[in-house]
């Protein structure tokens, strides 16, 4: 039975081996084929014509995945730390749906968070080179991570004030009916959105959104910088496509031994 697992878990984690990279070829070719089905389900044209079969098509592919789901839990040898990461509980969101759309109708098409599942295709293919990539802009990420909260916390500050000041300007007679709505307007004028649907009258209330306009296109370039100079003192280091036997985790380093998650052996 180890052995079996063993071997299961090869063909399901791994992309080093032909069967493995053809069973998630295999697999990415489904994925895409059942969202697909989604989207044309949505469409009543379609769905009138051919609804049954795009019915059935769903269920088919809602039990492959569901028998997908239950063998990855059981070729790893801690499946509750599979469940609770972040590609098992995208592998559980792609199948709950469709059970749930018989007592709730219309939940079918909560499918689409299927096509989450195909971040699987830089293992499939060994783009290594963009797994560490992706590695290096999520360190990044994760390391700007309060200072773009800071920055987003002024630029709220920044709209409630703008959009106070609207309201108080141009009044509900130019369609500035309450501060919330006001503040909705001044969000889309300073990130330059700019719909229209709501447009100052006043010649200060021009003025105004002139300010804001220019400050818009300040405000722009913030986070890209912060981002930007935590990419360059990110260390770039290499990533493997070896998945953990226990736990399921990917990501780890070309000459790691040992899962940084669960500690098991690799």
């Amino acid at each position: 039975m180890k052995t079996f697992r063993h071997h299961l878990h090869e063909i399901i984690f791994e992309a080093d081996t032909a069967i493995g990279k053809g069973f998630d070829v295999v697999l990415i070719f489904s994925i895409v084929v059942s969202v697909v089905l989604a989207m044309l389900d949505s469409v009543a044209a379609i769905q009138a014509v051919y609804g049954q079969w795009l019915y059935i098509g769903e269920w088919v592919f809602t039990i492959l995945f569901t028998v997908e789901y239950l063998l990855r839990l059981f070729c790893v040898q801690r499946p509750l730390l599979y469940a609770r990461s972040f590609f098992g509980v995208v592998d559980l969101l792609a199948i709950l749906p469709t059970y749930l759309s018989v007592i709730l109708p219309g939940g079918q098409y909560f499918i689409i968070i299927r096509v989450l599942r195909l971040l699987r295709i830089f293992r499939v293919f060994k783009l290594v080179q963009f797994l560490s990539e992706a590695r290096l802009l999520l360190e990044a990420l994760r390391a700007s991570f309060r200072k773009i909260a800071v920055f987003l916390f002024t630029v709220m500050t920044l709209v409630i004030i703008f959009g106070a000041l609207m309201y108080v300007v141009e009044g509900a007679a130019n369609g500035f009916t309450s501060i919330p709505r006001s503040i909705y307007w001044a969000i889309v004028t300073m990130t330059t959105v700019g719909y229209g649907d709501i447009s100052p009258q006043t010649d200060f209330g021009q003025a105004l959104a002139a300010i804001i306009m220019i400050i818009g296109y300040g405000i722009i370039a913030v986070p890209t910088g912060i981002v930007t100079v935590e990419l360059s003192q990110a260390v770039h280091r290499g990533v493997s496509t070896q998945a953990c036997p226990a736990c399921g985790s990917e990501g780890h380093d070309k000459d790691a031994k040992f899962c940084k998650y669960c500690g098991e052996g690799l």
